[in-house]
């Protein structure tokens, strides 16, 4: 079915000014799927509890990041933490049951995102069958010893246990309601990676790692959007950015996870905090790699309180009602 009169597809009426505005709305109805065609439902009610970073009470404490989305009935898994028993025992202690979740999220390659994977799904087979990952996930990247990194070293051992590994470029909804960035443009010179680094990208060309595929999970709201980073790699102002074009004129209200703001310098962190206000930031939990200064300071350039800003810690979980802190605000 075309969505344009015939008339249009008339070679002697089509002129190259008339053929360039239709390329635009074409590429602007491919850009904003979104917005588009209205398939956007809006979650209702949702909870992200985090089940692997730094800081923790009784639980167990690791550098890495795994958080639960649920959002109206639906589970997902985002990250996997790294040690291979975090987030089953944290998940234990915290009473959450992870049967049933079909679906895992992978922001990035690193170790300490994907770690768990394979006991996750050893000891629970009838969960995490489907792994979301971004394009270059799988992009070679040998250490100095030839040895790769663990993600593609472990590809055939989690192929075979069952996982299926679906690839995100682009924006695309994984779950009714729950969109992936998919690889995010990097507009703003963030650089939130180490620039010793190479990969072998599509091409078979030695190229800095960028760590291309990373990418974020987003969903709507009733108040606003919210926002799960698992290291933001490319950078959380380039992520808020993006989001934005994807689902424009929305506030981008509440944000969770890691950002890798640890080492920035007190100028930057106030240009961070500063971008992340016009983005209509109110609350904000930073876990994993944003470091305990960055997140403070973050909270105090954009005058928020310890209810609405706070350090993630095992257990913190936050809802449509606000954020409840697991070991310290």
């Amino acid at each position: 079915m075309y969505l344009f009169p015939k008339f249009l597809i008339n070679q002697q009426i089509i002129n190259s000014q008339s053929l360039l505005r239709m390329n635009k709305i074409i590429l602007l109805l491919l850009f904003f799927p979104i917005v588009s065609f209205g398939q956007n439902p809006k979650i209702k009610d949702f909870k992200i509890t985090i089940l692997s970073t730094m800081l923790s009470d009784t639980h167990i404490g690791e550098w890495g990041f795994s958080a639960l989305i649920e959002a109206d009935g639906q589970r997902i898994l985002f990250d996997t933490g790294s040690r291979e028993q975090t987030v089953l025992q944290n998940a234990k202690e915290l009473n959450i049951n992870l049967d049933g979740i079909d679906n895992v999220f992978l922001s990035h390659n690193h170790k300490d995102h994907t770690g768990g994977l394979i006991t996750l799904r050893e000891s629970h087979p009838n969960s995490f069958s489907n792994a979301h990952i971004g394009e270059g996930i799988f992009y070679s990247r040998p250490n100095s010893s030839g040895i790769e990194h663990y993600i593609l070293s472990k590809k055939n051992t989690l192929e075979a246990l069952g996982i299926n590994f679906i690839t995100h470029t682009n924006p695309s909804q994984v779950l009714p309601g729950l969109w992936t960035t998919g690889q995010v443009p990097r507009k703003y010179d963030e650089k939130n990676w180490s620039e010793l680094s190479e990969m072998i990208d599509s091409n078979g060309n030695k190229v800095e790692d960028i760590i291309p595929e990373d990418q974020s999970l987003f969903f709507d709201t009733h108040n606003g959007i919210v926002l799960i980073s698992g290291c933001g790699h490319a950078g959380i102002i380039n992520t808020l950015d993006y989001v934005s074009k994807i689902i424009p004129n929305r506030p981008i209200y509440k944000i969770i996870g890691g950002f890798h703001l640890l080492k920035l310098k007190m100028d930057k962190l106030e240009w961070t905090a500063k971008e992340m206000e016009k983005f209509g930031v109110k609350y904000f939990v930073g876990a994993h790699c944003t470091g305990l200064n960055s997140t403070y300071s973050i909270r105090d350039f954009m005058n928020l309180s310890s209810k609405n800003a706070l350090v993630g810690s095992v257990g913190t979980y936050i809802t449509k009602s606000g954020i409840f802190p697991g070991y310290m605000e």
